[in-house]
């Protein structure tokens, strides 16, 4: 699917205004955020096309990453890849605490042109797909913190060849945090599944969930996704059930409504346009299944 709206590093930067932070460009920055009212434009789904570490030093957040809920509090660190389909529950009581977080990030063209073995760093258990979430102890804050001030002392100073400098830093905090990740990672427990079956199945979950991500517009069976995986219907439906408990068909379904919500509140194209983008045999169609499952219909959700 192409049609899912992209937000880039130059225009995340300008919804959350970082005057109070320090910056590299369209490239790369470091903020601290204590007013909600600067994640509000993620309260509607959006795919980012950036890397971003968001830290916790007080308050809460309730973050979506493609469909899959987190809770970020106190001395939680959370890493976003590019690609991910990021929400935020919509600022409310109860809902995002205004108390004070470290954002940093990095575009996704400038880290390209960083040596970095993501191999290595975040190794072959998928940790960042299925736990993009770890709680830092007092040590770990620290040393990552030794980190920060570095590319605060470097990026406001004048020393030449700034981009290198900056880049080779956080080349080694990608190291740091993947490391951290993998200290941190905690497997599934009390299943009865031998470790290495689990690591397998959870695999085969985030094989999954990519090719939905990549075919939810035109293929909603599963015996497309099935034969794509080399299994049958069945066996694929078990899987996914035991991994996340919930069904395969109904994470191909929110797919579909995440891209119809992000269809109509980030573009202008008709309803009619979304109905053939999305592959529905008639806006009839759409209509009662887009109410179904959220309650209103397109129209509603588009003015609403």
């Amino acid at each position: 699917m192409e049609s899912m709206q992209n937000i880039g590093l130059r225009q995340i930067r300008k919804q959350v205004r970082p005057q109070d932070g320090v910056i590299l460009g369209d490239d790369f920055f470091i903020i601290e955020v204590k007013k909600t009212d600067r994640f509000g434009f993620l309260k509607y789904p959006c795919r980012s096309d950036a890397y971003f570490a968001i830290f916790c030093k007080e308050g809460s957040l309730d973050v979506e990453i493609n469909l899959r809920e987190y809770h970020v509090s106190r001395n939680m660190l959370l890493i976003s890849t590019p690609g991910n389909i990021i929400r935020v529950e919509e600022v409310g009581p109860g809902v995002l605490s205004p108390k004070d977080f470290l954002v940093l990030a990095v575009s996704k063209e400038f880290l390209s042109g960083i040596r970095i073995d993501f191999k290595k760093v975040f190794d072959d258990r998928l940790t960042l797909l299925s736990d993009p979430c770890v709680s830092l102890d007092d040590d770990e804050i620290a040393f990552c913190s030794k980190y920060v001030d570095l590319f605060k002392d470097v990026l406001v100073s004048e020393v030449p060849n700034k981009e290198e400098a900056v880049g080779s830093l956080i080349a080694s905090l990608f190291y740091v945090l993947g490391g951290l990740m993998e200290k941190n990672f905690v497997r599934f427990q009390g299943n009865g599944v031998p470790a290495g079956s689990e690591t397998r199945l959870k695999m085969l979950f985030e094989r999954f969930m990519s090719l939905v991500s990549e075919y939810h517009g035109s293929q909603r069976g599963m015996a497309f996704y099935a034969g794509r995986l080399g299994m049958t219907p069945k066996y694929l439906s078990k899987v996914i059930k035991q991994v996340s408990g919930r069904s395969a068909p109904d994470w191909i379904d929110s797919y579909v409504i995440l891209e119809a919500k992000n269809l109509l509140k980030y573009t202008d194209i008709s309803i009619k346009e979304i109905v053939y983008k999305l592959h529905f045999p008639n806006q009839s169609a759409f209509y009662r299944f887009f109410k179904a499952h959220t309650g209103m219909t397109p129209s509603e959700y588009r003015k609403g």
